[in-house]
């Protein structure tokens, strides 16, 4: 059996992480500003495909590490502090699933028409509280493995590939 210190995870599961950190990152970048730039058909169809590609990969990531990966968190980690790692990671996935639907939804509503009103502007609101969540989760995700790099537990070398942990 492998050594809790020397867990790590596959190199899909490493390769879906990474990825979806660059794959967030081009989508924060290229963004739409205003709900009028979606009168270009051209970027609206691109906002849609890229939504529909990263909502399916989002779900492929959840299934493959679901089925085939475990934490690496120390049989020795507190009940809370493991609860509290599964409402991060259960609400990163939730935020990352709303933002796609949400904005396929705005693309939808804009091509049929609805440009306005109590419907497109509900959904546009929890498009953008997604937004501000995800950041929030995201910055607990990162002080956390911060946390365990400096533990030395071994749970920062089970993911990240550089600064690697001495582990003891």
């Amino acid at each position: 059996m492998e050594n809790e210190q020397t867990k790590r995870y596959s190199f899909i599961a490493k390769a879906f992480h990474w990825g979806f950190i660059m794959l967030f990152a081009y989508g924060i970048f290229k963004q739409v500003d205003e709900l009028e730039q979606l009168a270009d058909q051209a970027l609206l169809e691109f906002e849609l495909a890229f939504a529909a590609a990263f909502l399916f990969l989002l779900v492929t990531r959840f299934i493959y590490m679901k089925k085939t990966q475990t934490s690496s968190l120390p049989a020795t980690t507190p009940k809370l502090q493991k609860y509290a790692a599964k409402i991060v990671h259960y609400g990163m996935y939730l935020c990352l699933a709303l933002i796609p639907i949400s904005g396929i939804l705005i693309g939808a509503l804009y091509w049929f028409g609805i440009k306005s009103g109590f419907l497109i502007e509900g959904v546009i609101s929890v498009h953008e509280f997604s937004f501000t969540l995800i950041y929030f989760f995201i910055v607990i995700h990162i002080s956390a493995a911060i946390y365990h790099r400096f533990l030395k537990d071994g749970v920062w070398n089970s993911m990240v590939p550089f600064w690697r942990e001495k582990l003891d």
